[in-house]
């Protein structure tokens, strides 16, 4: 792929996000175990492809498949044009409501799904076709990785996410942190069986399902 300026003119003008930076290495321990014995990966909601670059270059048997919709794309594919690894590709457009998912792993079907800080920033309505995309997505095998914070019988794990959760919703009342017993309930219904349960630092969760 080819980029636009040389690396060392460009780097400092990509988009980046601190919580990427905080929580990709945490997330990467996890990954590095569950997804040991998987080949292709797509990832839901990029962002601005810190989690892409660092995973694929430290997961170097995975094939990565980055995506976000339309209007988030360029960020996305400069980042990756200019600091991914070989096994990371170019991203395509996905938004989780538009079923099926017209993504096609490259050469291979994809028996991964990742998708990090995403669930809570996405209308309920949004959740129900991600979990249906991604029970459609993957086959006999598959684990699907999530990653942020969740509530658990109602209650939030910590104060900081009870504030973080009146925020989103003031900002979008369709939004908010959600409760992982009814996620379990959507994964079931696409025979996705929770497999992990991870706690993560600063209050965050990583959820694996396997197919």
């Amino acid at each position: 792929m080819a980029c636009i300026a040389p690396l060392s003119q460009t780097r400092a003008v990509l988009t980046s996000s601190e919580a990427c930076e905080r929580n990709k290495g945490p997330i990467l321990e996890v990954l590095s175990r569950e997804l040991a014995a998987h080949h292709a990966v797509l990832e839901v909601g990029s962002g601005t492809g810190q989690h892409a670059v660092h995973f694929a270059r430290h997961l170097p048997h995975l094939t990565w498949q980055p995506s976000e919709v339309a209007d988030q794309q360029p960020p996305l594919a400069e980042r990756i044009c200019l600091e991914g690894p070989p096994n990371l590709l170019a991203p395509v457009v996905l938004d989780v409501r538009s079923l099926p998912w017209a993504v096609r792993a490259a050469g291979a079907a994809f028996d991964a799904v990742f998708s990090a800080n995403t669930l809570h920033i996405m209308a309920w309505e949004a959740v129900e076709d991600f979990f249906r995309g991604a029970g459609a997505t993957l086959g006999a095998g598959g684990a699907l990785c999530v990653y942020g914070p969740f509530r658990y019988r109602g209650r939030y794990t910590s104060d900081s996410n009870a504030e973080f959760d009146a925020w989103l919703q003031a900002r979008d009342p369709r939004s908010g942190i959600r409760d992982f017993e009814a996620l379990d309930a959507l994964a079931r219904a696409q025979r996705l069986t929770l497999s992990a349960d991870h706690a993560m630092p600063a209050n965050n969760q990583t959820l694996v399902w396997r197919a």
